[in-house]
């Protein structure tokens, strides 16, 4: 009972935090939206790294390192933490830079203007958004995971079923109630606070969580001698090819929506340094420990009153390993500060995906569609208000039925973004991509993904590969090939797109 008072302590205290900052709200749809571009350095690199942390990295590398051994952290972390600084420092200034200068919120805006094409966004915009909401789900189930593996034995005549745990149903509604209210009062300068807040709760809990338990085992050295050897290498689990193109999963920063809105909020472009330099550390200060206690759960055994027994039973589902391993490994009261932190990262990036998805339709559709001047600031952020609230209840009615594994969803949600960034890339550094190669990579992007996805079984197949490689390297070599090909024989973009995108220097230094 300590630990569920204790996350219901974190999430008081995170509504208030999220009301508090309506103090700050401008009342304009520019403040709502992207915080009138007023974030600082500290701010941006808490909010996007608080923003690139969910379940998948979590949960879901805990659930993996469980169930395939130590190569986890190369094939995704080491990865990640050199591809996403360079997407921000290559592609997430220049799109600043970009959506600064001409007033964008949203990717799509940017996207129509420079492929003169207002339907190019009509067919984006379900499509990011159906690529967002399994990455919502995998949130959701991750918190459900975890709450429940720390909760057993709590409620026993409420829950008889499930052991009196809370079940994923509570938890997943009572984490959308929360994320909801404080995005629906603040906007994106609360998710930004809140993301700032939550990150520091997470990394802080983590490492002391991760020294806990590893003193519990009898420290570093017998706590992964405990380890099922076969965990304690690369082996044939993660197959070199497969270990390669799995650096194709983290570019898909470059086209998360909601990273592009973070982008937004930054004061000025020397804002990004600060994230460029820090992230990759704080990148192996979270995935290390998870995947070091997920490595050890394969083979941690503790003492009894009836002799030795396993700490994670034979059979337990790997995403319920972290929540069972902090509950059997540390005290009940450190036990609830654990939980709160792993809500924190998970709720730090459902914030920023449902404000996104409410920016999108206000500004991609509605506004687009009706004009600028149609609607005042007033209207504008009750009709992110209202979507956001759709988007949560749908979120929320999916995750009731989806039982596939945090992990494996990631990585499918990830391989559609990552394989649309040949579309950013092409956008900002090459004049000649055209409308017609816009299109096409969409298109193709999509249909190849459908395509792998189904043979798949629907991500249901846990070890899913084509011609040895991950499905990525398929999709991302179809999408680059198209944008190339189709872009060399269509009509080049006009003369005015070319000069407003691609600015020449000389002229506006000698204007200047």
């Amino acid at each position: 009972m300590t630990a569920v008072i204790i996350i219901c302590i974190y999430l008081s205290l995170l509504l208030g935090l999220g009301i508090f900052s309506h103090r700050f709200l401008q009342s304009s749809s520019k403040d709502f939206f992207v915080a009138s571009h007023s974030i600082g350095s500290v701010l941006l690199l808490m909010s996007v790294f608080g923003t690139t942390m969910t379940a998948f990295a979590m949960v879901g590398s805990t659930a993996e390192s469980y169930a395939a051994g130590i190569g986890v952290y190369g094939k995704m972390a080491s990865w990640s933490g050199l591809i996403h600084s360079a997407v921000f420092f290559l592609v997430g200034i220049k799109m600043w830079s970009i959506g600064r200068k001409y007033g964008y919120v949203t990717q799509v805006q940017l996207f129509r203007d420079r492929f003169e094409s207002n339907g190019l966004g009509f067919i984006l915009f379900p499509i990011l958004v159906a690529l967002v909401i399994p990455y919502l789900l995998v949130s959701l189930l991750g918190a459900g995971s975890v709450v429940k593996g720390v909760t057993v034995g709590v409620f026993p005549d409420l829950f008889p079923a499930i052991n009196g745990s809370v079940p994923h149903w509570v938890t997943a509604f009572v984490i959308c109630a929360v994320v909801l209210t404080y995005v629906f009062v603040g906007g994106l300068r609360a998710a930004a606070w809140a993301n700032t807040f939550q990150t520091i709760v997470f990394m802080v809990i983590g490492v002391i969580a991760f020294y806990l338990i590893s003193t519990k085992l009898g420290g570093l050295e017998n706590a992964t001698a405990m380890a099922k050897p076969e965990k304690l290498v690369r082996g044939d689990k993660v197959p070199q090819l497969v270990f390669l193109t799995y650096l194709f999963i983290p570019l898909s920063v470059g086209m998360f929506p909601h990273l592009f809105q973070h982008w937004l909020t930054a004061k000025s472009a020397k804002t990004f340094r600060l994230t460029v330099i820090a992230h990759p550390i704080f990148i192996m200060i979270v995935w290390v420990p998870c995947i070091l206690i997920g490595v050890w759960a394969s083979g941690a055994v503790i003492e009894t009153a009836s002799g030795l027994q396993r700490v994670v039973p034979e059979g337990a589902p790997p995403n319920a390993v972290l929540g069972i391993m902090v509950k059997q490994l540390t005290s009940e009261t450190m036990s609830g500060f654990v939980t709160a932190g792993i809500l924190a990262a998970i709720m730090s990036s459902l914030d920023s995906q449902f404000m996104c998805l409410g920016t999108m339709f206000t500004n991609d559709v509605v506004m687009h569609h009706f004009g600028k001047n149609r609607f005042n600031d007033n209207q504008q952020i009750w009709m992110a208000r209202g979507f956001i609230t759709l988007i949560v209840i749908i979120t929320y009615l999916l995750s009731l039925a989806e039982p596939r594994s945090v992990f494996v969803l990631g990585i499918w949600c990830f391989s559609g973004f990552a394989s649309l960034f040949p579309l950013a890339v092409a956008a900002v550094y090459w004049k000649r991509a055209t409308k017609a190669a816009a299109y096409a990579t969409v298109i193709v992007t999509m249909v190849v993904w459908f395509v792998l996805f189904q043979d798949s079984n629907y991500g249901l197949e846990r070890e899913y590969h084509v011609f040895g490689m991950m499905p990525v390297a398929i999709i991302f070599a179809a999408s680059t090939l198209t944008m190339i090909l189709v872009s060399l024989f269509t009509k080049p973009p006009s003369k005015e797109t070319i000069t407003k995108f691609f600015p020449d220097k000389r002229m506006e230094v000698a204007s200047a």
